[in-house]
């Protein structure tokens, strides 16, 4: 490969919550004890450096002196509309439907506060990504989930009568949309996105989209945007970005939308715009130029073929080496989601117990029950092989080999 995957990049005390942030809350690992150190696979970002382009856009920029007032750049749109065409096939994109956001959450209650009010019922699918769940209940709507169902090869499913029956009963007209979806991994397929939009369409739901992970492809699976399997969905989604799940820039700050309706795209900006909350970093506009160029889609591509082995590696390693531990194979994002419910039953240990274990021997993985997995953990595989081979032997050798 033209680009570093296997160096162990060190990070401590480099401003990384993945490592500087343990034992600081509840939702972090604690420290590993003594004789083990500690291995990242909990918060999801990257332990790889990201595309040299990057840092060589944002240092040409900081090296001029003066920091004031700016504009976005065409040059910023242009990557956009660029990487678009070239990644996911979107022709006819225009400046004007591509709108800055600090952070596709920040993007998700603007777009939710435009098209319902506090009390008002959100359609989600569970598990879910923690960062919805909590945007969405701290400012004051009702979640109502609609639980995806594993096939019989164990991949997950929307369940379309669960997601009809609950819009009725619930008179919803959001919903909370995540393709590819955190945290199971899947990368929806056309046929799905039409049945869900078809639903959605019947009902008049506007749709919030969450397509960060869009570029995390597994193992040959390509993203289909939702914008684009039909014209509801074109004309009432709103569908948010960002290259920081890509490139590992979320320390950056700096997502955005896209949308195509006028009207759904007015309102989104209004929101964004009135607190005066909504303005990019000159340095961060810079990075997303030099991440969507073409040394940026060689580096994803690499970057992607990586993750598969990774992926494929933990997978196979979990079918045939703990007993009692489900797990599907993710088609996008770098996550895992073990279903562990058997094997806490036979063993009798709680999820909590099972967490311990792992991070006692230094394995950072995290709790799956925010996610709304019961008895589940998730697991990060955005690392070195060399890591995640030893993390999984640790794992054998320590916690599951009783």
């Amino acid at each position: 490969m033209k680009y570093d995957f296997t160096s162990i990049m060190e990070r401590n005390g480099k401003d990384a919550v993945a490592l500087d942030g343990l034992g600081q809350d509840s939702f972090a690992p604690t420290p590993p004890k003594d004789g083990f150190d500690f291995i990242p696979m909990w918060v999801a970002d990257m332990n790889f450096p990201t595309v040299p382009t990057i840092p060589e856009a944002i240092i040409a920029r900081a090296k001029h002196p003066a920091y004031g007032y700016f504009e976005i750049s065409d040059a910023y749109y242009d990557a956009i509309i660029r990487w678009h065409e070239t990644r996911n096939g979107v022709t006819g994109l225009s400046k004007e439907q591509i709108g800055y956001e600090n952070g596709v959450l920040g993007g998700v209650i603007s777009a939710l506060t435009s098209y319902a009010s506090p009390g008002d019922a959100v359609l989600l699918h569970s598990p879910a990504y923690i960062g919805f769940t909590e945007c969405i209940s701290q400012n004051g709507f009702r979640m109502v989930h609609s639980a995806l169902k594993k096939d019989a090869q164990g991949i997950y499913r929307m369940d379309y009568a669960d997601m009809e029956e609950k819009i009725k009963a619930n008179h919803i007209h959001v919903a909370v949309f995540c393709s590819p979806h955190n945290p199971t991994g899947r990368v929806w397929e056309r046929d799905e996105l039409e049945h869900a939009m078809q639903i959605f369409e019947t009902y008049g739901v506007t749709v919030i989209s969450d397509e960060i992970w869009s570029d995390i492809l597994l193992n040959g699976n390509r993203h289909i945007p939702t914008q684009s399997v039909n014209s509801y969905a074109r004309e009432h989604t709103a569908a948010f970005y960002a290259p920081s799940k890509t490139f590992n820039l979320a320390g950056l700050i700096g997502s955005y939308h896209i949308i195509y309706n006028r009207t759904l795209r007015d309102r989104v900006t209004s929101k964004g715009a009135k607190p005066h909350y909504n303005s990019i970093n000159v340095l961060s506009m810079h990075a997303l130029t030099g991440a969507y160029c073409q040394e940026g889609q060689d580096w994803v591509d690499e970057l992607c073929q990586t993750l598969s082995q990774n992926a494929n590696y933990a997978c196979d390693y979990i079918h045939t080496h703990f007993d009692g531990i489900s797990v599907t194979k993710p088609e996008g994002t770098y996550m895992l989601f073990l279903d562990c419910t058997k094997w806490c039953e036979t063993h009798g240990t709680s999820i909590q117990q099972l967490l311990q274990k792992g991070w006692d021997v230094g394995v950072g993985w995290q709790d799956g029950r925010p996610f709304y997995g019961e008895c589940h953990i998730r697991m990060n595989l955005a690392l070195p092989f060399s890591r995640v081979k030893e993390a999984f032997e640790r794992l054998s050798s320590h916690v599951f080999s009783a």
